[in-house]
């Protein structure tokens, strides 16, 4: 019987044939694809995990329901939101000794290298080494290794090999990735003597160090932003009172009289912001006075369905897309696009230096509120559309520069001047927008909101240069990595 052959036109990047002997366990094509395309050779021995894991320890999380577990605990427990660093040296949670001792999970002893074996992102394998004794929960784990091996260095592997070894580890749930042990015990890994090992990890290291001192720079650019703006304004923000007493505080009925029974539109904290900006000297238009164009998003229809030439595909921008440094990102796997009726876009009429408002969604840490600005770039790359949890305003060029009034706005979301023009409802929060487009802007002449605007876009670029230095950095130490390691 003659051989069996593709047809020539036949995607081969779609489709593959491999032989059944060479099937490792599992019938999944993603993985034996993978298997086939991320080979690790390298110069040194491969060893299974299996062999160099000598034994590893999961986690549990005691009952929420009984305080005598949590409060007042002084044990660190992780869970994935915890892995955010290599060095872990505290969590967001502790536990008690009770907690402890009345649930499954297990204190692990420092110098160890902790995994997050369920809920991983995709592509991404999270490690750290804990730098104190910490209780870990149901998914994590504790791998302790082999002496051959120092945890460092298999920590700083699946940083640098991550999107290689991931698909030949994981299986996705419903929702979530997770490790698939047997799959993860038989991955082959190189080894090599501990010197090299240690000449990795202090290659790494370095550069990581090199990458936080340069987002910490950046940060600093950013966080000086709003100090900026309202400085340039003559507003001095009150100092934030947390006190029982500045808590209770009283209002005339008649300022409430038609409007919101609301404590947060009242409150002492959110009135003192109010005040601190209305003494500004410069001129206080209310926003909705600024305003030439409003109008609501729409989500479109799904690509799947047959639609005829009245509809434009589009990148519709949702509150997912909006960033709280910069303005909009865009370049990113995460984007949907959709299609919009031509009538609707006719209606929406997207132009540079539109505004975009979040007006539905945000989180208990994150009021929504967030803006953006269409610019240039973005409408010179892509079509844009924006949902129907998003709102589009246009102002009047002649009166207020529109990149101006974007670093304002953002300003308001920064200093949580939006908590009180929000309600919330089944979990999701919705901005008022006539309490938003009633809020006053101060108004200097065109040429202070210019440069106000410039100095700001100059920090902003700045920042982002320096973020990019950062990446660029890590990028060089995992090249030379790759040398050291594959064959």
């Amino acid at each position: 019987m003659s051989e069996f052959q593709l047809n020539s036109s036949v995607d081969r990047e779609k489709v593959f044939i491999v032989n059944f002997s060479e099937v490792e366990g599992r019938l999944d094509p993603n993985f034996n694809q993978a298997l086939r395309k991320n080979i690790i050779k390298s110069n040194y021995p491969l060893k299974r995990i299996s062999k160099i894991v000598i034994s590893s320890i999961s986690g549990g999380t005691p009952s929420k329901n009984i305080s005598e577990y949590w409060d007042g605990g002084n044990i660190p427990w992780a869970s994935p939101k915890d892995i955010k660093t290599f060095k872990l040296t505290k969590t967001i949670d502790s536990i008690t000794e009770e907690g402890v001792e009345n649930s499954s999970t297990n204190v692990i002893k420092s110098n160890n290298l902790i995994i997050v074996y369920r809920a991983l992102k995709e592509g991404e394998i999270n490690c750290t080494i804990n730098q104190r004794s910490i209780a870990i929960n149901q998914d994590l784990k504790a791998l302790y290794l082999s002496d051959d091996v120092i945890p460092d260095y298999l920590m700083y592997f699946f940083d640098v090999f991550g999107r290689k070894i991931f698909p030949l580890i994981t299986k996705l749930g419903t929702t979530v990735y997770s490790i698939n042990s047997e799959q993860f015990n038989r991955l082959r890994l190189p080894i090599p003597p501990k010197k090299i090992q240690q000449e990795i990890i202090n290659i790494y290291e370095i550069a990581y160090t090199q990458k936080q001192q340069k987002e910490t720079e950046a940060k600093k650019l950013l966080a000086s932003i709003d100090d900026y703006l309202l400085n340039e304004l003559g507003i001095t923000l009150p100092e934030k009172d947390n006190s029982l007493e500045n808590r209770i505080f009283t209002t005339f009925f008649s300022k409430m009289s038609g409007g919101r029974f609301d404590p947060k539109l009242y409150d002492n904290n959110t009135q003192g912001i109010r005040n601190a900006i209305n003494k500004t000297s410069f001129d206080k238009p209310l926003l909705k006075d600024l305003i030439i164009h409003s109008v609501a998003g729409d989500w479109g229809k799904d690509e799947k369905e047959k639609l005829g030439d009245k509809f434009k595909k589009c990148l519709v921008i949702r509150a997912t897309e909006f960033d709280n440094l910069y303005n909009l990102k865009l370049d990113n796997n995460r984007v949907k696009y959709r299609f919009i009726s031509k009538e609707k876009l006719d209606r929406i009429d997207v132009q540079e230096n539109d505004l975009l408002i979040e007006k539905s969604g945000g989180s208990p840490d994150q009021p929504v509120g967030r803006i953006s600005i269409l610019t240039n770039e973005i409408l010179k790359d892509y079509s844009i559309g924006y949902s129907n949890f998003i709102h589009k305003i246009r102002v009047n060029s002649s009166k207020i520069n529109p990149e101006y009034l974007f670093c304002y706005l953002k300003t308001v979301h920064n200093i949580k001047l939006t908590d009180a023009m929000q309600s919330q409802t089944n979990g999701i929060r919705n901005l008022i927008m006539s309490n938003y487009f009633n809020q006053i802007i101060p108004l200097p002449s065109l040429d202070k909101q210019t440069i106000i605007a410039d100095y700001i876009s100059d920090l902003r670029a700045k920042a982002k240069q320096l973020e990019l230095e950062a990446q660029d950095i890590v990028n060089k130490a995992k090249e030379e990595i790759e040398q050291i390691i594959l064959a």
